[in-house]
């Protein structure tokens, strides 16, 4: 496939990495057997493989597979050879620093480990504790996986039952459920340590996540991965992510695929893994907005740091208005989960979890005002925003979104 994709360009000594072509993920899923470096897995096996739960982190031909969720369109076939194991644990603590090494020669004497995640199918939140449980299982032997799917009641009971939790590791959107139920007094669990990948971790979440455990000695491990490269970056003791420029290298680019400077916002960022040999990525397109630091960071680190913004695809798009999710304050003191939909281009419903007790009506009416006053606030006065008798939902692979964009709900259904 890279043969042809690379037709037209020079001796490779002479083609720098930004003159290749971007790549794409709907483009590389349909010559699937032809971009993999192995020919024993063809695209029907793989789907095959994919099709039966109970194979959920089970190798096939010394390779692992997972899928992902396709919220932001295209779900792909990720294959990682069983180096990239070896890889992605090496080279994280490679790069702990003096305090994460403590922390992790310590955490068997501070308590359990936990995994918060789910979904139905093979993604790597839980499939990859699956397969490092298959393969090494010494690793995982006292580790304890919680299903986030299951409601807030039987998610807060399961944790409460485990005698002493030391460490979480949980999607940003199951953290935010876990800081309301702690707030709340529902959750009694008195962990040292979360550590959160998948989605962005807000700044104002991390601060109200430091305000209801008080008990977080080692702080909030936020890391940035995907399903294609789980082992992406690290976080060092300044809260900053670094890419693992050795293995990884990330463009933060515009709209046109051009190098933006560092301090800019992207439009996108572009992927090549140097890890995987089995399926080669390379100027991948993510579909996440980065911001590069200007600025060394404090840690000394020669790696460069980068802050997350989010994902293109969780933006909502209201004719030539285009709005954060983040504007949003989809909170209310009767609520355990709010969820706003937008079923049309400017059609949107609000779905709500309620609180034990608490009086729909009011509940609806006061979220779909504050929600209505974002829309004006931007100059959308002809914007329907309604209440919904539907549940709020989870993506496929186990993660909450407060909003769903048209193209979240088209890729869903």
């Amino acid at each position: 496939m890279f043969h042809r994709l690379y037709a037209d360009l020079g001796p490779s000594s002479e083609v720098e990495l930004r003159e290749l072509p971007v790549t794409r993920k709907r483009d590389l899923m349909s010559e699937f057997d032809d971009w993999l470096t192995i020919r024993s897995l063809p695209l029907d096996r793989a789907r095959d493989h994919l099709r039966d739960i109970r194979k959920l982190g089970v190798p096939i031909d010394d390779v692992a597979i997972f899928q992902t969720s396709g919220t932001s369109g295209e779900p792909a076939i990720v294959v990682l050879p069983s180096s990239f194991l070896e890889y992605s644990f090496g080279i994280s603590m490679a790069r702990f620093d003096r305090h994460q090494r403590k922390l992790v020669r310590k955490i068997r004497k501070l308590g359990t480990r936990v995994t918060v995640t789910g979904g139905n199918g093979h993604f790597l939140g839980v499939g990859f504790n699956r397969l490092v449980r298959h393969l090494y299982p010494r690793l995982t032997r006292e580790l304890t996986f919680i299903e986030a799917g299951q409601p807030i009641d039987w998610l807060v009971e399961g944790l409460n039952a485990i005698p002493k939790v030391a460490w979480i590791s949980t999607y940003p959107s199951t953290l935010t459920t876990l800081v309301k139920e702690k707030e709340a007094g529902r959750l009694q669990i008195e962990p040292v340590v979360f550590s959160t990948g998948g989605e962005t971790l807000t700044d104002d979440l991390r601060e109200r996540v430091f305000r209801a455990f008080p008990s977080l000695k080692y702080g909030i491990l936020d890391t940035y991965g995907c399903t294609e490269c789980p082992a992406m970056s690290f976080v060092c003791s300044h809260g900053r992510k670094h890419v693992h420029n050795d293995w990884v290298i990330l463009e933060a680019v515009d709209e046109a695929m051009r190098p933006v400077p560092d301090g800019t916002l992207s439009a996108t960022v572009l992927l090549t893994v140097l890890a995987n040999d089995v399926q080669p990525f390379i100027r991948y397109d993510l579909g996440d907005c980065i911001r590069f630091y200007a600025d060394p960071c404090p840690c000394g680190s020669p790696f460069r740091s980068f802050q997350v913004q989010g994902r293109q695809a969780t933006l909502v798009r209201v004719g030539e208005v285009t709005l954060s999710p983040l504007v949003f304050d989809l909170e209310h003191e009767q609520a355990r989960r709010i969820q706003l939909v937008q079923t049309s281009e400017r059609d949107f419903e609000v779905r709500i979890e309620l609180a034990d007790e608490a009086a729909a009506g009011v509940v609806f009416e006061e979220v779909i005002q504050s929600v209505k006053q974002v829309f004006r606030d931007n100059g959308l006065e002809d914007v329907a925003v309604t209440e919904s008798g539907e549940p709020p939902e989870l993506t496929a692979s186990g993660k909450f979104h407060e909003v769903l964009s048209v193209r979240d709900s088209d890729s869903r259904s």
